[in-house]
């Protein structure tokens, strides 16, 4: 079985200063860690990485030192235990589209997941047979300056669980 964490839009400092505590728990056993955008500070990406190897996308708030980073691209597609991934900020792709929902041909490869950010509200959906999952924030759910949300990937011979998890 391998877990991923995912994580999206931790605006640190902007919303608080550093990571809580409680994603460190909740990530305590995965195997990686998906960063889905406006991450803003590479310490973040540093912090989780101490946990597990870290992915990331690039948000649109994002600052340069952290799009330089070796960890975030604009977006990663990789197959794990035969399941293919697609992370991403945005969940169209394209900043004036990012709250439409793809279409199939959007979907070309990627046949599987499709983890995104950018909308600080966790959701978990299936869109022409593709699961879309969007973790929230785990520090400011729908803009505002509180505990969130992170979610957990498990993908286990072929089959995939995922669920949002609500820090308190």
């Amino acid at each position: 079985m391998i877990r991923i964490g995912l994580v999206s839009d931790t605006h640190i400092p902007k919303s608080t200063h550093v990571l809580p505590p409680q994603i460190k728990e909740a990530f305590k056993d995965v195997d990686l860690i998906f960063h889905a955008g406006d991450i803003y500070v590479v310490s973040v990406l540093d912090e989780l990485e101490h946990l597990a190897p870290v992915l990331a996308a690039e948000g649109d708030d994002d600052y340069p030192e952290v799009k330089s980073d070796r960890r975030v691209k604009k977006e990663h597609v990789l197959t794990v235990e035969g399941i293919n991934l697609h992370l991403t900020h945005f969940l169209a792709g394209r900043p004036w589209e990012r709250h439409s929902i793809p279409t199939k041909d959007w979907f070309e490869g990627v046949t599987d997941i499709f983890v995104y950010g950018d909308t600080h509200i966790a959701k978990v959906d299936y869109n022409e047979g593709v699961l879309l999952v969007n973790p929230g924030s785990p520090t400011y759910p729908d803009y505002q300056r509180k505990l969130g949300t992170v979610g957990i990937l498990t993908i286990t011979s072929g089959k995939v669980g995922t669920h949002i998890l609500q820090l308190c």
